[in-house]
């Protein structure tokens, strides 16, 4: 009977340890031409440490198939809703030409979500980013500002 009890206690032991790990990265949900893939970031930076290299490679760009002229649709986490957050996505006219957009940064705070539309019906969006913002004091001169913490990144091909 005691030996049963010693069993039990070091099972529920090891239900309470595994249930206080750590959490994943952060997932982003992508939506383009009726599929969907979720991703961790693909580049992690941590500021905190005083390196002259920050940053570092955390995982692999996801590729989905879109036709020209659909939209890619984008969700986030309340980890990433919660900071200051941007898209920059690339697209490809039909003659062959890659284009970049302009940076659409949300800074409000509450936004978990949103679509990516080609410029035209005949461009085909073939990349996106998602950067997640942190603020960072430069403890020598007193300046702070933002940098990217978290990277998302997304190839679509025809």
């Amino acid at each position: 009977m005691r030996r049963s009890r010693v069993v039990a206690l070091l099972a529920a032991g090891g239900f309470a340890v595994a249930g206080c790990s750590a959490p994943g990265p952060a997932e982003v949900t992508f939506y383009a031409d009726g599929h969907t893939i979720r991703t961790t970031p693909v580049l992690t930076c941590d500021y905190s440490r005083q390196l002259a290299q920050p940053c570092s490679a955390a995982g692999s760009t996801e590729t989905l198939k879109v036709r020209p002229g659909k939209p890619v649709q984008i969700s986030v986490p309340g980890e990433v809703a919660d900071a200051p957050w941007q898209i920059v996505y690339e697209y490809v006219t039909p003659q062959g030409e890659y284009k970049q957009s302009d940076p659409i940064p949300f800074t409000s705070l509450d936004r978990y979500a949103y679509t990516v539309t080609p410029p035209t019906p005949a461009d085909r969006i073939s990349a996106v980013d998602v950067q997640k913002y942190t603020a960072v004091l430069n403890a020598s001169t007193g300046e702070s500002g933002l940098l990217p913490s978290d990277v998302w990144g997304l190839r679509l091909e025809a």
